[in-house]
């Protein structure tokens, strides 16, 4: 645990402007506090959390994270405007479906296969998003300002209008407008050729075990999809990619309760995720044979080979990874195993995901796009933000599972150690995909019987006891 420096006591009695100073450092929206810095404490955002829970002025459930990261959490008030009349590929007699979670609100992809007389055409259709968000338009530069949707455990915060997501969402009307990306493989599932067209398609919107139960009846398109996704995989493993199997959860809070629930990891997840990484691969393929500048996605060859298949496995293999790096010009992402991709298919939750429709589809209407020093702009400003998005996604979700093990202080977690640091261990709970430094003398791979001993909500801290 973090102990406070310094530590002092405030006041029990504040003026509405001291307590108003104490928030604005709390919330990351001041650098200084009189109240804290007369008790002689430091003038932290963590020091000014805990007064305030100390006095009962805000409550457990109060997360700071968003406005600390300076995330914008207003409605988008800008109008939309009407689609283009432009000619589109009618595709709307083959099926295709928009596969997500349960309760998804904006869904933004959908698959489906034609079969070709030599093999199969897969199809990732797309929210034509670009067709109505143009260039440095008042929606682009919204969208550039947010980086990415921001999903927090009881609301989510859009990177576009609503008013755009109900209009474009595959799946939500009888027809839908998309930007389509195809890859012709023949029958032993090589890749031959991979197109990008504007199309009008007909969605089916399906959880994944709705579509796993499908799946398991033996319905097609999914069983040859399955075979797509295997012989893939298999592909891109050969050239180097990296499979890492780490729990992941969804915290939900209502009122005032939290739901933490394992993410159900039925096949056509992976199935669904493999179709996403062609269509990435195939935009970043298409867009390079015509020169067309993109934030290509680029990760270096891992620092090193980590074996084995266990837990502990998978948290080294993870820590192999660099950084993904976006970039104007093509390069290699070792950790999908591919010589180039793009992220192409949400642009409605991620600012260059709809850069990049945005340069595609001024190809496909022999318009001008966008310049590669304009890019390398693009990508800057969006990750600065997308970052603090993506912080304050983790922060939130860690601050809630916090709170739960609070409220359950008897409980007793399984848990993993899955790294030594010296006389200390990083111990995994699966059920609550959290972790954190624990005392223990135990070896990496050990499993442990482990409860709740101290939380530190300010500074996101727990200390866990071990259960013999």
């Amino acid at each position: 645990m973090t102990a406070p420096q310094n530590p002092g006591t405030p006041p029990d009695d504040l003026t509405p402007a001291q307590r108003t100073e104490v928030e604005l450092l709390a919330r990351g929206k001041a650098e200084r506090a009189k109240a804290i810095r007369d008790a002689k404490l430091n003038e932290t955002p963590e020091i000014a959390h805990e007064f305030l829970l100390r006095r009962g002025i805000w409550d457990e459930l109060r997360v700071p994270y968003a406005e600390r990261a300076g995330i914008d959490l207003s409605d988008i008030d800008l109008p939309v405007p009407e689609l283009p009349d432009e000619p589109r590929l009618d595709l709307a007699h083959l099926p295709a479906y928009a596969i997500d979670d349960e309760g998804s609100q904006d869904p933004d992809d959908a698959i489906g296969l034609e079969p070709l007389a030599t093999g199969w055409r897969l199809w990732v259709h797309v929210a034509d998003v670009a067709a109505l968000i143009a260039p440095n338009s008042p929606l682009d530069l919204e969208a550039r300002a947010r980086g990415a949707t921001l999903y927090l455990p009881d609301r989510i915060y859009s990177m576009v209008p609503n008013a755009v997501v109900e209009r474009l969402g595959l799946g939500l009307h009888p027809t839908s407008p998309a930007l389509s990306i195809s890859i012709d493989f023949d029958a032993g599932w090589n890749a031959d050729t991979v197109d990008v067209q504007l199309t009008t398609i007909r969605a089916e919107r399906l959880s994944y075990s709705a579509a796993q139960l499908r799946l398991d009846a033996g319905e097609e398109p999914f069983v040859t999809l399955q075979k797509l996704y295997v012989a893939s995989k298999k592909q891109r493993e050969a050239e180097g990619a990296l499979s890492i199997d780490l729990p992941e959860v969804r915290v939900k809070l209502h009122g005032d309760e939290i739901e933490i629930r394992s993410l159900p990891r039925p096949e056509t997840r992976s199935i669904v995720q493999e179709c996403m990484t062609l269509a990435g691969w195939a935009a970043a393929i298409y867009a390079d044979d015509l020169d067309i500048a993109l934030p290509y996605a680029t990760q270096d060859a891992p620092t090193r080979e980590v074996r084995g298949d266990d837990l502990p496995a998978h948290w080294a293999r993870r820590k192999t990874l660099a950084r993904t790096r976006f970039r104007p010009t093509p390069g290699a992402h070792h950790g999908m195993g591919l010589d180039a991709y793009a992220q192409a298919t949400s642009p409605m939750r991620r600012y260059l995901d709809l850069v990049v429709h945005q340069q595609l589809r001024a190809a496909l209407k022999e318009e001008p796009g966008l310049t590669g020093g304009e890019i390398a702009g693009r990508v800057a400003q969006a990750e600065m933000n997308a970052g603090g998005t993506r912080t304050t996604e983790r922060l939130t979700r860690r601050h809630y599972t916090l709170v739960m093990l609070k409220r359950q202080p008897e409980r007793i977690w399984d848990a993993q150690v899955v790294e030594r640091r010296g006389p200390q261990a990083t111990v995994l709970i699966p059920e609550l995909a959290l972790d954190t430094l624990m005392s223990t003398a135990a070896p990496t791979g050990t499993l442990l019987k482990v409860q709740m001993a101290e939380v530190d909500l300010p500074n996101l801290a727990v200390r866990l006891r071990e259960i013999r």
